[in-house]
């Protein structure tokens, strides 16, 4: 089963591109985060034409995430129980084919020390929890999406440039942590030890050209999920072009049972 995660920041924004991706790519499922559009007014009916089902969990400009699936998804729930603000609308949940999807848009948390970074150590906690709970009622599990942490040095460009702020910040890194020890491993270090691998560039500076980004997108197995993972790649051909995400898709291959 093919499954792939991407930060699309704005749905409508990227819809000429996402389309020929999702052509070219075919996927059985796809997570979507930054979608950026209330459920009313996403473009389902295109992505409906090329066979896909969609559950999506939206708002107005902001957040938003979603789940295309060829196959039927049961069990779909929106947001996630204790969330220290529910109107976010940062999670959704569906079972495919066996496998429980959470799909996630962390918060970014702004600057350190702030209000926005206590709110995303505290939407750590309460995922951390929710996590929990399904790891204990589900053996197949798989958490994805953008998690805006970069988890160690060689996923980001200059670690010690990086170090202690947010996106890299040792807080972040401990409430990571938490969530992996429920038994969850990086599907992409399963397949790659290697640094200078990136999933968001800044848009500035020409970031991207320089390979100065941060592994900031990932998919957490649970250990039934790690033999089945045949690859993880990241698909660096859609940060290219015009009008691209500032995000790259991750592409997990996960073998059937």
């Amino acid at each position: 089963m093919k499954i792939i995660t991407w930060n699309v920041n704005s749905i409508r924004a990227r819809m000429e591109r996402f389309l020929a991706y999702l052509e070219e790519s075919r996927p059985d499922v796809m997570c979507l985060q930054e979608t950026k559009v209330v459920d009313d007014h996403f473009p389902g009916e295109e992505i409906e034409a090329r066979g896909y089902r969609i559950e999506r969990f939206g708002q107005r400009t902001y957040n938003g995430v979603a789940i295309l699936s060829k196959a039927a998804l049961k069990d779909v729930e929106r947001g996630m129980p204790g969330d220290p603000d529910p109107s976010q609308a940062r999670v959704i949940s569906a079972s495919v084919a066996g496998i429980r999807l959470i799909n996630v848009y962390v918060p970014n948390g702004s600057e350190v020390g702030s209000e926005k970074f206590a709110y995303k150590l505290a939407w750590l906690e309460c995922l951390r929890g929710y996590v929990d709970k399904a790891v204990s009622r589900d053996s197949s599990l798989l958490i994805l999406g953008d998690f805006n942490i970069a988890p160690e040095d060689r996923d980001v460009y200059d670690p010690d440039a990086w170090r202690g702020q947010v996106l890299f910040h040792p807080d972040e890194h401990r409430a990571l942590r938490e969530i992996q020890k429920l038994g969850l491993v990086d599907a992409f270090r399963l397949h790659h030890e290697e640094g200078g691998l990136y999933s968001w560039w800044d848009f500035r500076g020409g970031m991207f050209w320089k390979n100065q980004g941060l592994r900031i997108d990932l998919v957490l197995l649970s250990k039934s999920l790690v033999d089945r993972c045949r690859s993880a790649e990241i698909d660096r051909s859609m940060r290219k072009g015009k009008q691209p995400s500032d995000h790259a898709p991750v592409v997990v291959d996960i073998a059937e049972d």
